[in-house]
């Protein structure tokens, strides 16, 4: 076992015998195979990803730290936790990830093996899992988890949307994550009004020359 991998475990161990309140600790984890999967599962490359939805939309934080957690009330971790080249760390990440405070964890994973998100959910059970499949070869393997085993997951490469699922859980129990989401569904709300509204007025052809 590489040095890394066994200070990770040790830590997160750590940590989940630490206690801490809520408030203190990362509420949503977001674990990924491979840091080539970070662009699609955090910022989305072409399109927007969950530290955009977390960040720019929702208000989040992330936590880089577990002992010294940001202003924000709610915040994020972010890991690598492959089910291939480290099942041990990513089993102790699903182990403790209740124990440390998680309330949700976003798991991302490409190939045709996409196992992380299936096996995170397994092992973390009944801590709601959901899955983003990093490719379209992904999605199968992600959503095929047997009957008693739940997995949620959203479509290939779209974590946007994982990282708003995930604020949906949270937002039954934190009134202030259930405000930013109808915030945010406002503002589309009125940017499709505004669209609709511009082209009618303006005409096909000027509002395609806008």
């Amino acid at each position: 076992m590489s040095d890394s991998v066994s200070d990770l475990i040790d830590r997160l161990r750590r940590e989940a015998e630490q206690d801490r309140p809520d408030e203190e600790t990362p509420d949503v984890g977001i674990v990924m195979g491979s840091d080539s999967d970070l662009e699609t599962m955090m910022t989305g490359g072409r399109r927007r990803g969950a530290y955009d939805a977390f960040v720019d939309e929702l208000g989040f934080a992330e936590q880089t730290d577990y002992e010294n957690p940001p202003e924000a009330r709610f915040t994020f971790e972010t890991y690598v936790t492959s089910a291939h080249r480290t099942p041990d760390l990513m089993t102790a990440y699903a182990e403790t990830a209740e124990d440390r405070g998680l309330e949700v964890i976003i798991a991302g994973a490409g190939g045709k093996s996409a196992d992380l998100p299936n096996m995170t959910a397994s092992i973390a059970y009944p801590l709601p899992v959901i899955g983003v499949p990093v490719q379209e070869k992904s999605v199968d393997s992600v959503i095929g988890m047997p009957t008693g085993a739940p997995l949620v997951a959203v479509d290939a490469g779209k974590s946007f949307n994982a990282a708003l699922s995930a604020a949906q859980i949270l937002a039954r129990q934190h009134e202030a994550v259930r405000e930013a989401l109808v915030d945010y569904h406002e503002d589309l709300r009125e940017g499709v009004g505004d669209v609709s509204r511009r082209l009618h007025d303006r005409g096909t052809a000027a509002f395609s020359s806008e």
